[in-house]
């Protein structure tokens, strides 16, 4: 487990999953914020994976692709994304699962690209009923942190049991995004094995969203991770290599971010902050697209 360093009010706990569940899972991570009845928390997420959250009281809005906020429903599960996610929270709880594309495809039979850059309510979806039980772990009312996490892994356990077709094709696609030598559509297309089409049409339908995006998403985090980690850096100087120069950065950052660099650094970020060095210290890696895929 690990903390963090967050400002007063924000408490922020991440939890790497047993062995057996971290193909699928990333991390389990709790997040509590304290003294914020009359003025929320506000920060913006970057784009990620898909992510279950179960919010009991209903304590955070949010809105994706720079829609207006909106009050998050109790259990939401949220998509990939390719944007920025605005949000804000009020004192409260709430607990996360973060997916890996693996992890998406034995979830759920639903292709990612119908769920990307958008979120659903698990209560109201009949494409998530099957994880209601799951969201029934955390209780309204706050509960044992340790006992829900246990509860959570339990049912996670019973609900990521069946292997889906091609996984295999999945954990290499998995592993070559992680890998930041990998810069072209055509260097991913060889590696696997697949024709650009195939890919195309697999990437979609697992990962949500088209190869090149997928690369250009991950170039671009690589980029902002270091700048989180460490906010006194010049932008030039967090720029991952495959970036021709600052303005093709900025081009980037202005399309998954929905600002510019210097807006975005003028802004605080009482959970994003130390939600990176958080999940650096239990996972590895400051944010969740960049976390490094595991074999079965």
């Amino acid at each position: 487990m690990s903390t963090g360093e967050a400002p007063a009010g924000v408490a922020l706990r991440f939890f790497l999953p047993p062995r057996r569940l971290r193909p699928f899972i990333t991390t389990l991570y709790h997040m509590e914020i304290s003294g914020a009845e009359d003025e929320p928390v506000v920060d913006w997420l970057h784009p990620e994976w898909a992510n279950l959250r179960i919010i009991p009281e209903r304590t955070v809005a949010a809105g994706m692709r720079g829609q207006p906020l909106e009050r998050m429903p109790r259990a939401v599960m949220a998509g990939p994304t390719s944007f920025a996610t605005h949000f804000s929270a009020y004192t409260g709880r709430s607990w996360g699962i973060g997916l890996m594309p693996r992890g998406w495809a034995r979830l759920t039979d639903t292709p990612a690209s119908a769920y990307a850059d958008r979120y659903s309510d698990v209560e109201k979806d009949p494409a998530f009923d099957h994880l209601r039980s799951l969201c029934a772990c955390v209780p309204a009312a706050d509960g044992n942190l340790l006992a829900e996490r246990d509860a959570l892994v339990r049912g996670l356990d019973r609900l990521l049991a069946q292997p889906v077709a091609r996984e295999e094709d999945i954990l290499r696609l998995e592993e070559a995004l992680s890998d930041p030598r990998f810069h072209t559509v055509a260097e991913l297309a060889e590696a696997l094995g697949m024709s650009p089409r195939t890919m195309e049409r697999f990437c979609s339908r697992v990962f949500g969203f088209s190869p090149q995006l997928l690369l250009r998403r991950q170039r671009f985090v690589r980029s902002l991770a270091k700048f989180m980690l460490d906010p006194s850096l010049k932008w030039i100087d967090t720029l991952d290599g495959h970036y021709h120069d600052q303005a093709h950065f900025v081009r980037d950052f202005k399309r998954f971010m929905l600002m510019s660099p210097s807006e975005y650094a003028s802004r605080p970020h009482p959970v994003l902050a130390a939600a990176a060095h958080a999940r650096l210290a239990v996972a590895g890696q400051a944010m969740q697209v960049l976390h490094e895929p595991s074999a079965d």
